[in-house]
């Protein structure tokens, strides 16, 4: 497969990758699919886990993977670039992709780690996981801690492992991209025109 080719896959293969990124992100500022937490929280309640608000999906596997797959994408057109410029361009928007997937990756792992907002049995408002000796995270019998919102440990889970596994994925095709654009860059692209 040639450089443009591959460039134009990554680039495809990036755009649904990015979507799930926002749209987990922004389902995360809906715990349980309600509204009423994320109004609860712009009043100044402790409602929503802190790693939402640090946007890790929509700016880093969302907006920082897009535009970099746009140009990724436009490289590899009509098949195979011949034009070492645009390679050597892709290789800068893909290091800007990595950066991105590595900002809602990290997000992403730390949101996983320290566990959800929710209200305990006393009806307090926490992390009770933050500081827990035990992982939450293979043990579903902890997760009765939280009352409300209904079902947020695996609703948070869920989406903050979709995030970390697009991320990974994002992670790979940009890395991938940066040495395809490099070789595209040093050694040219392939050009096949038939001859008559």
């Amino acid at each position: 497969m040639c450089t443009g080719k591959c460039s134009k896959f990554i680039g495809i293969s990036l755009y649904p990758l990015a979507l799930l990124s926002i749209i987990c992100n922004i389902f995360l500022f809906f715990p349980d699919f309600q509204t009423i937490y994320s109004k609860e929280e712009a009043e100044g309640l402790y409602r929503l886990t802190d790693e939402i608000k640090f946007m890790g999906g929509v700016v880093g596997g969302g907006i920082l993977v897009l535009i970099p797959a746009i140009h990724i994408h436009s490289t590899g057109r009509e098949g195979c670039c011949a034009n070492r410029c645009g390679m050597f361009l892709s290789i800068i928007f893909a290091a800007v992709g990595v950066v991105g997937a590595l900002y809602s990756g990290t997000i992403a792992v730390f949101g996983l780690i320290r566990g959800p907002v929710c209200m305990d049995e006393d009806g307090t408002w926490s992390r009770p996981f933050l500081n827990s000796t035990e992982s939450y995270l293979g043990d579903s019998d902890l997760w009765a801690i939280c009352k409300e919102p209904e079902n947020i440990v695996a609703f948070n889970i869920g989406l903050f492992s979709a995030l970390l596994v697009a991320a990974c994925l994002e992670l790979l095709l940009c890395g991938f991209q940066v040495l395809n654009g490099l070789f595209g860059c040093i050694c040219g692209t392939c050009s096949h025109r038939e001859v008559a």
